[in-house]
């Protein structure tokens, strides 16, 4: 920045300084919502240099052998999707009543299943699909920002993003979310910047709004943030071809949130009853720091540091501009291309993030899918607002590095210790033996590894294992009784069946019930420690204890 003034350099836009706001287009909310041409930042006629095209290819060689491979079983979110996914389509609503999320990606994956079958790859694979899809959408919108070397820039980051890999690499609708906002973000970039409004955009923004309703609530927090900001627009523009786009806009979110109202009555149960009570709540400064985290990897040693990277690329995607081939300063007034992106994400998580606190929510990073599109996009532009050729290529290669490192190592991490206690509980058992899952919460992924032969008994309601009911969770946890339970399990084993507690005292809610369970039955029977628990290696782990009947 020199004298608060934005420099023309390498083809870039010069904003005047002395013009009033509504002189200027889009100066608080431009990009998606701009009149300036996306190519202002770089001619869309320029074709990429190979260097970069070289980058892209490998990152995007990387992205698709990710998402469709990883040595892990399903952990506890992915299992209870497939069990959920496994009900009968008229069965699927009052089940999701005692979970807390909406129903498309299960209704998909229910389908899905009865093609491909259930199966840890093909279960997975539906979201790999989603995932792939979402590449060349990103390109487009790359391009159209800021021509063809950000469009492959993209590409790239999206392609071996730590958070994109893991999501369209588990069993969840976090890779659907992502899709459908990229799909979002394309047609409102039609309808507002390219002139194109037409009534099949409307209807398809009006769809697009509602499958995101269906799948994650916090898409109410993005739809939110697009409706303020049309509802703005329209109060400040001028004349009334300026504002019927964004009245379009306002109608097409009323039309998604009518389509909404049908799933009301079990959104509102669910809000009532469910919540989080597997963490705390999370100031929003904490959901910032996670949300970092989670584009950088989960548990590994460049995680910190690849966070810190991610964070500075966002600040150079948004406020960032190459003065001439040795010199990046930072404009305040932003970039044009990127302030809507900017804008729409940091509501959106101030909405949210905002709203969980206050309600006593947790906050998990993969909620950011309904901004990640817009995050990667502004990191892409970060990492290429750099004029000189070879700067470029290093910095984007650097970068795409580090977000390689974390890619391999969320598919190659293992997500649930369950297959250590297989071949244990195989060997040492025989039909009719019981398996006690403690807490609830390690039902899924067991239930789904274990013979069919043995007796499931998750702790504290006696289900069997395959399911979690999330109403009144907490109170229900605290209320129960170890030595009752303890007293069911034995009066259900008798005297010939040998009792395998998988369990761990680490759960929100449950303190020390697991421990006492473990105590109870040790009074009565011999326990043995098969294999204790490894948090360190396993993001769900726990241990194993065996309890023989006394002779």
């Amino acid at each position: 920045m020199r004298n608060g003034s934005s420099v023309v350099k390498a083809g870039r836009l010069d904003v005047d300084p002395g013009a009033g706001i509504d002189d200027q287009p889009a100066v608080l909310f431009g990009g998606m919502f701009e009149t300036t041409s996306a190519s202002a930042e770089e001619s869309p006629s320029r074709k990429a240099p190979p260097e970069i095209l070289a980058v892209a290819g490998v990152a995007i060689l990387l992205g698709v052998v990710t998402r469709f491979f990883t040595r892990s079983s399903l952990w506890l979110d992915e299992a209870l999707t497939v069990n959920y996914a496994s009900l009968s389509l008229s069965d699927l609503a009052t089940a999701l009543k005692h979970d807390g999320h909406p129903p498309l990606f299960y209704a998909l994956l229910h389908g899905w299943m009865n093609i491909f079958g259930t199966s840890d790859v093909a279960v997975r694979a539906l979201s790999g699909v989603f995932g792939l899809l979402t590449l060349p959408l990103i390109w487009i919108l790359g391009r159209r920002k800021g021509g063809p070397v950000l469009a492959w820039v993209a590409v790239a980051v999206v392609a071996v993003s730590p958070f994109a890999v893991r999501y369209s690499n588990e069993t969840r609708m976090y890779a659907l979310v992502i899709l459908l906002v990229t799909i979002g973000w394309i047609l409102i970039d039609d309808i507002v910047d390219r002139g194109k409004a037409t009534i099949l955009r409307f209807v398809a923004v009006a769809l697009v709004g509602a499958a995101l309703l269906y799948s994650h609530y916090w898409s109410l927090w993005l739809l939110s943030a697009v409706g303020l900001t049309s509802l703005w627009k329209i109060w400040r523009a001028p004349t009334k071809p300026e504002r019927r786009p964004w009245i379009g806009i306002v109608l097409s979110l009323v039309v998604s949130g009518i389509l909404f109202v049908p799933w009301m009555p079990v959104m509102l149960f669910q809000s009532a009853n469910t919540g989080t009570p597997w963490a705390s709540p999370s100031r929003p400064t904490t959901a910032l720091a996670w949300t970092l985290a989670d584009n950088a990897a989960i548990r590994i040693g460049e995680q910190t540091l690849t966070a810190a990277l991610f964070a500075i690329a966002l600040v150079l995607g948004i406020f960032g501009v190459a003065l001439d081939s040795t010199t990046t300063a930072l404009d305040l007034r932003t970039r044009p291309s990127f302030r809507a992106a900017a804008w729409i994400a940091s509501l959106t998580f101030l909405i949210g993030s905002a709203i969980s606190y206050v309600s006593n929510s947790a906050y998990a990073g993969r909620y950011s899918s309904v901004i990640f599109p817009f995050l990667a996009v502004i990191v892409a532009a970060g990492i290429t607002c750099f004029t000189a050729r070879w700067v470029r290529f290093g910095v984007v290669a650097v970068f795409c590095a580090f977000l390689s490192v974390g890619a391999v190592g969320n598919v190659t991490f293992e997500r649930t210790q369950m297959p250590a206690f297989v071949p244990l509980i195989a060997e040492n058992s025989a039909p009719g033996d019981i398996v006690v899952f403690c807490p609830d919460q390690l039902g899924p992924a067991g239930t789904r590894l274990l013979s069919p032969d043995l007796v499931f008994l998750s702790y504290p309601d006696s289900g069997d294992g395959r399911f979690v009911d999330w109403v009144g969770y907490g109170e229900r946890n605290q209320r129960s009784d170890p030595d009752a339970f303890a007293a069911t399990v034995l009066e259900q084993a008798g005297s010939s069946h040998t009792i395998f507690v998988i369990w761990s005292d680490s759960y929100k809610t449950f303190e020390t019930k697991c421990s006492g369970l473990i105590d109870a039955l040790a009074t009565k029977r011999s326990a043995q420690l098969l294999l204790a628990e490894d948090g360190s290696t396993y993001f769900e782990h726990a241990s194993l204890y065996r309890f023989v009947p006394t002779s």
